[in-house]
């Protein structure tokens, strides 16, 4: 079904707007997607084409992206922030608990949110993410640091003569993006300046530091948490943990279904290979264990 059939709706996250977008509301089992950092709801669209009519489908902006709103003047953006987005999603929709789909950054925060609100959750997907970086403890000095030195520099927009430079100058930055992919998230990511140039809409605060992060050890400790079904699909030229770090993970996350499973593609692989992603996540918010999978 063509993203057309989504409708736009505003929910409320303590006074911030967040833009989502849902197909069926009646339908049933619900599954909400979490985006990547700076992505959009749209990085979803070629996917959602081949999931289940019948399915109640929600798609999220987080704050400071796609179509959601900016944090005020002397704000920043945290973590902890996003997960506040999901509550806000399933609180405003009045959404029963829900499977997560999340690539990247989405993902980390799905996980997350499933080891804070278990009886939430039905299931996880996991695309091309399996935790942050945070590196170990003492590096914690360092990040303050750096989170500080940032907040002193001033956000830079930077603008693009046309909707087609800022998708390549997407694809610069990573080249395993495809030229159509590139082409989706500049044209639902942009909007026209008063110069009549294009500026991406998601806040450049975003690209500062985070103060705090987790480290391994917490990050082990909050997999440990998730006690729903969870899967991980990976591109074949994707990114992934240091070798010492994945084995470690894999074994943290005790109700992993099954060995991640690879396709095709890199980073953004449920762009590259969307028929095969969405029937993997169809066929595994199928099984009985992961819909029957609350608490």
């Amino acid at each position: 079904m063509p993203a057309a059939a989504f409708e736009s709706l505003t929910v409320d996250a303590e006074g911030l707007p967040l833009h989502v977008r849902q197909r069926g509301p009646q339908g049933a089992p619900a599954v909400l997607l979490l985006h990547g950092w700076l992505d959009h709801s749209h990085s979803f669209d070629p996917l959602c084409e081949h999931l289940p009519e019948a399915w109640r489908t929600v798609l999220l902006d987080f704050r400071g992206m796609g179509e959601s709103g900016h944090v005020g003047p002397g704000a920043a953006y945290h973590f902890s922030d996003h997960l506040l987005d999901v509550e806000a999603t399933l609180d405003g929709l009045a959404l029963p608990p829900v499977h997560l789909v999340g690539h990247s950054l989405g993902g980390i925060v799905a996980l997350a949110y499933a080891a804070a609100r278990p009886e939430r959750v039905k299931s996880l997907t996991l695309i091309e993410s399996l935790g942050p970086s945070g590196g170990p403890p003492t590096g914690a000095v360092q990040r303050l640091r750096g989170f500080l030195g940032d907040s002193r520099r001033p956000p830079n927009r930077k603008r693009y003569p046309t909707v087609e430079a800022a998708a390549e100058r997407l694809r610069q930055a990573n080249p395993t993006l495809s030229p159509d992919a590139a082409r989706l998230f500049a044209r639902h990511g942009t909007r026209r300046t008063p110069e009549g140039d294009f500026a991406f809409t998601f806040d450049p605060r975003h690209r500062r530091r985070f103060g705090q992060g987790f480290d391994e050890a917490q990050w082990l400790a909050l997999e440990a948490a998730v006690t729903c079904p969870v899967q991980l699909l990976r591109g074949t030229e994707g990114l992934s943990p240091a070798p010492e770090l994945l084995e470690a993970r894999l074994a943290a996350l005790r109700t992993l279904a099954a060995p991640p499973r690879f396709f095709e593609g890199g980073h953004h692989v449920h762009l590259e290979q969307p028929a095969a992603i969405a029937a993997a996540i169809a066929a595994f918010v199928a099984t009985p264990a992961t819909e029957a999978s609350s608490s």
